[in-house]
């Protein structure tokens, strides 16, 4: 019977190779972090930082915004931004560790790998829906689950606080490295989803935030008259004032809920369900709490944004770290489909 940890097995021998650790991603995009990226990956890093201290990672996964950008010209400064966002918001480089994706190769030999054992009929299927819709998918996006579990497996990570619409992704991450298990041996924990501490986060149009909607509040923002136009804009029911409003349906209160304090959103949800708060007022109160909760992290992201080489030193010591551990994972892999694993050796 081998070592249980949070739900996985692992086999005696190899409990050495696995230590409790958490890992996430997030694929940084020209307009900058948004309240999805801070709900869903940098506010549960920040508080699971302390409970796996040492054994948390975050990937700015350039390779992947490489893949699903047209224009990806200004890439480099975008992943900088996105790293001083990550540590205003409360990364702590002595306890987590922030790294470029493309700053650890490791992660591509290890694709490739994983894609010798990956079946093409379920990349297809996580593909489908662009190519249903007619859209072209290129080779790095077909790609992309075979990269996003060589993220993940290479630092042999058992736990992952990605959204709960994120699940299908990481089951594919589980699917890659199980068939690679079953085909060679267990070299890979298979991570779970860190599901009940990550909200969802709606956009302005009620859908899912994402950039790729265009439908994101920014959680830096320059322009206080962009960010008013923004929430005002948010897409909302047709009750009229004095109606009554369901708050678990409505877009304003989500987010509202998320960035207010209980007692004040105990108080929003039972003004709209009493029909003494209309939308407008709602949105209000939303921008008001908005620059409440980010206030102090507007004030530290200036201060750090004044040490011009602060992120490049983070990210230079988190890329060594990542690549030192995907080297060992590398080294136990390619012994075990009978490449040599000497090649450390000739770095």
């Amino acid at each position: 019977m081998g070592h249980e940890l949070a739900g996985l097995e692992i086999p005696d021998d190899l409990e050495p190779l696995f230590p409790a650790r958490v890992a996430t991603g997030a694929q940084p995009c020209g307009h900058g972090m948004h309240l999805g990226h801070y709900f869903g990956i940098v506010r549960p890093v920040a508080r699971l930082q302390f409970e796996y201290p040492g054994d948390a990672f975050v990937v700015l996964a350039d390779y992947h915004a490489l893949a699903a950008q047209d224009h990806p010209e200004r890439l480099s400064e975008t992943v900088r931004a996105f790293a001083l966002d990550c540590l205003a918001l409360g990364l702590d480089p002595s306890t987590s560790t922030l790294y470029r994706q493309s700053d650890v190769p490791q992660v591509c030999e290890l694709m490739w790998i994983l894609g010798c054992t990956a079946r093409k009929a379920r990349l297809d299927h996580a593909h489908r829906a662009a190519t249903d819709e007619g859209r072209a998918v290129s080779l790095g996006r077909f790609l992309s689950p075979a990269l996003l579990a060589a993220d993940f497996l290479a630092l042999r990570a058992t736990d992952v606080p990605l959204g709960g619409d994120q699940q299908a992704s990481l089951e594919l991450v589980r699917e890659i490295g199980r068939a690679f298990n079953r085909r060679w041996r267990a070299v890979f924990p298979l991570p779970h989803l860190r599901r009940p501490i990550v909200p969802s986060v709606p956009g302005i149009d009620g859908r899912t935030m994402s950039a790729a909607h265009g439908n994101e509040l920014p959680v830096f923002w320059a322009d206080e008259d962009e960010l008013e136009c923004r929430v005002m804009r948010m897409v909302t029911g047709s009750a009229r004032l004095g109606d009554p409003i369901d708050p678990d349906s409505c877009t304003v209160f989500a987010l509202y809920s998320l960035v207010a304090d209980p007692a004040k959103t105990a108080e929003m949800r039972d003004g709209l369900a009493r029909g003494r708060l209309g939308y407008r007022d709602s949105k209000r109160m939303l921008l008001g709490a908005l620059r409440s909760h980010f206030a102090r992290y507007h004030e530290r992201r200036r201060k750090l944004q004044a040490d011009e080489a602060i992120v490049d030193d983070v990210l230079h010591a988190g890329a060594r770290r990542v690549r030192e551990e995907a080297e060992a994972t590398l080294d136990a892999v390619r012994e075990c489909i009978g490449l040599s694993s000497s090649r450390r050796h000739f770095i």
